[in-house]
């Protein structure tokens, strides 16, 4: 199976630790201590007040960027509102600390009044809150046009994925006219799994609970177990009950698709297939892993579609917070969902 091109960033936080964000951060900061250096009414030498203001400026920046990396795992549970108002916290938790820091290194003498580093403590701070709002008005624009984004490309994904579904309808008919005279009864149950999954693709609601996505996944499994026989192993591990958390509709169906594509499809013998659904504190995980075929076996043509949808409505969904995520680990081609428990 050919590994999946890296994904851009999936959750908001994500886009901060990326060298182009860093880079405008540090340029704005710059900008920012440069401004204020040049304001009317400043008294002394203008270039000091703009070291002065470079230090508080890059180093609050920098060290809230640190912090909220190093809290990047539990803010990621977090709703945007909650995640906003830590950012803006610490922001002025690092402005404080960096007042503190320059009045001990410069000594009380400097400048003669104390008072005025208290002044300049408030100024800064006022600054750095003033700041901190316009960046995050800014982040949230930048998130909801990025959000905008997949929804346009959602629908691009959808066209294309309306011209691939004829192949599953040809391949599925065909197995069904061969059984309708040897086991009817088989016959009849996979046209009724074909409607319930076309009913979903093409007229159902945009999300689902999880234990009806995960219905229409194991119906589509049903389709394709007769088709393959022996040669497809299927095993769910499910908890009871499920947890009850919605997901876009068929986002696990193409995991799936994609496992019997690439996996078990090109292989002479076939292979296992893995469902497995867990809950940790504050996420749930849905796994989907699929034996990969032997050395030399031809890849199946296609370009994984519906695997770039799914994590992209799994994004849109949650805001940010959801991901999806594939590796290959021990011969086994392995993809994960995780969703917080809040959806």
């Amino acid at each position: 199976m050919p590994a999946p091109p890296a994904p851009a960033p999936s959750r908001p936080l994500d886009v901060l630790w990326q060298a182009t964000a860093i880079i405008w951060v540090i340029l704005g900061g710059e900008g920012l201590a440069a401004v204020l250096a040049l304001a009317p009414g400043l008294e002394g030498e203008r270039l000091v007040y703009f070291g002065l203001a470079s230090l508080w400026v890059q180093w609050t920046a920098l060290l809230t960027l640190a912090a909220l990396y190093l809290l990047r795992r539990p803010l990621n549970r977090l709703r945007p509102p909650q995640v906003a108002a830590i950012a803006l916290a610490i922001g002025l938790a690092m402005c404080w600390l960096i007042t503190l820091v320059v009045r001990t290194y410069l000594g009380p003498g400097y400048p003669a009044d104390p008072v005025d580093w208290l002044g300049l403590a408030w100024r800064v701070s006022g600054i750095t809150l003033t700041v901190g709002l316009l960046g995050l008005a800014a982040f949230h624009n930048h998130w909801k046009g990025r959000l905008a984004a997949v929804r346009a490309k959602q629908a691009e994904l959808e066209a294309l994925q309306a011209r691939i579904r004829p192949h599953f309808l040809f391949n599925t008919l065909n197995t069904g006219a061969a059984l309708v005279h040897a086991r009817p009864e088989e016959a009849e149950q996979l046209l009724l799994d074909l409607a319930d999954l076309f009913r979903a693709a093409l007229s159902g609601p945009s999300e689902l609970p999880l234990q009806e996505e995960l219905g229409l996944a194991r119906r589509y499994l049903e389709i394709e177990r007769l088709r393959f026989g022996d040669r497809l192993s299927v095993a769910w591990d499910l908890p009871d009950p499920l947890p009850e958390v919605r997901v876009p509709t068929l986002s696990i169906q193409p995991l799936v698709e994609n496992a019997i594509r690439h996996g078990i499809e090109p292989s002479p013998t076939g292979g296992r297939l893995d469902v497995r659904v867990s809950r940790r504190p504050g996420e749930v995980q849905v796994v989907v892993g699929n034996d990969l075929p032997g050395p030399g076996t031809r890849p199946a043509a296609g370009h994984q579609v519906g695997l770039a949808s799914a994590r992209e409505r799994i994004e849109a969904l949650s805001e940010g917070r959801g991901r999806l995520e594939t590796k290959v680990e021990g011969g086994r081609y392995i993809a994960t969902i995780t969703l917080p428990d809040s959806l």
